[in-house]
């Protein structure tokens, strides 16, 4: 029965293997980078920037149809270029950087639906916007795992710099700006790519949350930096399984699949988790008396 349910899919089917591997590779990569979202309050930046990334994959729809690799690069151009003119936007102008996040990804949003809904079909739009995960060739997940090794490799560089912005802005600072820009930048180009990987998996509108829920998740779970790195690894590593394996059984959508798998785990440690959560803050703290 256990084997059947839980094991079987992936032992008898190469698509379910493929799927497995792939989404791995993007919730491996993307669970990280959101716990730094999270602690740098720029959750919502994540959710910004995967829209933002709509118009440079329709374009490179437009031009090459479902090619991965013009997706990918059309992506990539989108979501730099959106990130970069909200900064920029906030040097100019009196306008916040997420403010102007916000105006972008809403008219990006826009754009890309209504230039793949002139140009392709209903299953095209809804590919692009949910993803298709059990879709993915040899050829797609090669790619997803090299997004993913340059993401954590980048990120284990600078590592160091974000821990200290988290904990200690006012040190980094110190340091003098150059350094803390370079390091936001970075973090940004990271935050594109992963999405834009995750985009083949789970579409844009679906991408944003496996970075994001299992971050906000592990945040129940553990106080140190490094530990909600670990526990949100692990709690997208288990919706992915999770969700792809409802998605087999049930056939169901695997993007929201998974993302819904993501979301109980999230509400489970709202409810559960010892730091922060519904039943650590009614438990009365225990005092030790002599």
């Amino acid at each position: 029965m256990i084997w059947d349910a839980l094991i079987a899919p992936f032992v008898e089917f190469s698509f379910m293997r493929r799927a497995l591997i792939g989404a791995l590779a993007v919730g491996c990569a993307a669970a990280p980078v959101g716990v730094f979202l999270m602690l740098r309050r720029m959750s919502l930046t994540g959710d910004a920037i995967a829209h933002g990334v709509l118009p440079g994959i329709a374009v490179a729809y437009l031009l090459a149809g479902l090619s991965i690799y013009a997706m990918t690069a059309g992506g990539l151009i989108a979501g730099l270029l959106i990130a970069g003119l909200a900064g920029l936007v906030s040097r100019v102008t009196v306008q916040r950087e997420d403010a102007s996040l916000a105006s972008f990804h809403l008219v990006s949003l826009a754009l890309g639906v209504l230039i793949i809904s002139l140009s392709g079909s209903r299953v095209d739009l809804i590919h692009v916007l949910f993803g298709s995960v059990l879709a993915l060739d040899d050829g797609a997940v090669l790619m997803l795992a090299g997004a993913a090794t340059i993401t954590l490799v980048v990120l284990a560089v600078i590592y160091r710099a974000l821990v200290l912005e988290c904990v200690d802005p006012s040190f980094m600072r110190s340091l003098g700006g150059r350094m803390g820009m370079i390091v936001h930048h970075v973090f940004l180009a990271l935050v594109v790519l992963s999405l834009v990987a995750g985009f083949h998996a789970m579409g844009t509108l679906m991408a944003v949350g496996i970075m994001i829920v299992p971050a906000t998740a592990a945040r129940f779970w553990a106080r140190s930096i490094d530990r909600m790195v670990v526990l949100s690894v692990l709690f997208a590593a288990l919706s992915i399984l999770a969700g792809l394996i409802v998605s087999y059984h049930v056939d169901v959508p695997s993007g929201p699949a998974i993302i819904l798998a993501a979301g109980l785990i999230y509400l489970l440690s709202m409810a559960f988790g010892p730091i922060g959560s519904l039943r650590a803050l009614k438990t009365p703290a225990w005092h030790y008396k002599s």
